[in-house]
């Protein structure tokens, strides 16, 4: 098990370097000059300028920038610092629980709608629910998450006023709405999946010998029917866990939530390009991290999948 765990550390860690690699040298892409943008409207002199690109490692070539950056991250826990001088590990610690909060209310909210709905398809199959279930969730997919979010906000938080459509003032109920949007088509995969993981299940030889053996349809359907189909819905909600928090930027910016997404976006819009690479990163390891925890949980679960 160790060796299998060793590998899969060395297989992610070309993953995390080419990624960041990129997200730098698109910041590093992005046109203007930050130094001219942070003066804004003031006059700074060329000195003030100079000395400034000198501090932030602006003059060295694309390639320097980034083996700095790297080094500092992972001897130091260092992601840099701001043009106002604050660190941006800072930033990332006061804005990382909102965004936690979010991703784990989106996981809880499309895995409960998800499963529910999935399994009231297949139980009803070819009926009203079924066909319900399959038309709303290929709906949900061809949407883009721009429009349900505000299609969510207009209907549940303008017209009938059920929860809060900006903020975290409300605590929880702040995080419903967002929360849904986020997880609306990973809810509409789930369902789906699990609907047809369901019905190959129940037309299986082993439920139909429980069947044939009296127990009750509800314990056929719950012990032996979902039991293996929810196999395959675990191992897609641990991908999209580990990729949920890409998500949360658009998000976050339309509920107006102070979180990581958030500081995403508005870094973009300051050219703050230190605080987008060191969000980006983090969004980057935490993606690594999950997947390895996930191929972790096969080997242990399944030992064929070490030796592959």
């Amino acid at each position: 098990m160790t060796r299998y765990i060793i590998r899969r550390l060395l297989q992610f860690i070309p993953v995390v370097f080419i990624s960041t690699l990129i997200v730098y040298a698109l910041v590093f892409a992005i046109p203007g000059d930050p130094i001219r943008a942070l003066a804004g409207d003031r006059a700074m002199s060329e000195a003030v300028q100079e000395s400034l690109r000198e501090q932030y490692n602006l003059n060295d070539p694309f390639i320097v920038q980034y083996a700095k950056y790297m080094w500092g991250v992972f001897t130091a826990l260092d992601f840099g610092t701001t043009f106002q001088g604050r660190p941006v590990l800072d930033i990332i610690t006061q804005r990382l629980p909102v965004t936690l909060q979010l991703a784990g209310v989106t996981f809880v909210v499309q895995a409960i709608i998800g499963v529910i709905a999935g399994a009231l398809a297949a139980i009803n199959r070819d009926r009203f629910l079924d066909r319900l279930v399959q038309v709303s969730t290929v709906v949900v997919v061809a949407m883009p998450v721009l429009v349900i979010a505000f299609l969510l906000q207009l209907t549940f938080g303008l017209n009938l006023g059920w929860f809060p459509i900006s903020g975290t003032g409300q605590g929880l109920r702040s995080f419903i709405l967002p929360a849904i949007a986020l997880g609306a088509v990973s809810m509409a995969m789930i369902a789906r999946l699990l609907r047809s993981e369901l019905l190959d299940a129940l037309q299986s030889d082993y439920v139909r010998t429980a069947t044939a053996k009296g127990l009750t349809r509800s314990r056929v359907i719950g012990r032996h029917g979902m039991r293996n189909s929810m196999i395959p819905v675990v191992t897609f909600m641990g991908a999209d866990l580990a990729t949920m928090m890409s998500g949360t930027i658009l998000v976050e910016t339309i509920f107006n939530l102070p979180g990581l997404g958030e500081q995403v976006f508005s870094s973009i819009q300051a050219q703050e390009g230190t605080v987008v690479v060191g969000i980006v990163t983090l969004f980057v390891l935490f993606f690594v991290v999950i997947n390895l925890i996930v191929d972790i949980i096969y080997g242990l679960l399944d030992p064929r999948i070490r030796y592959e």
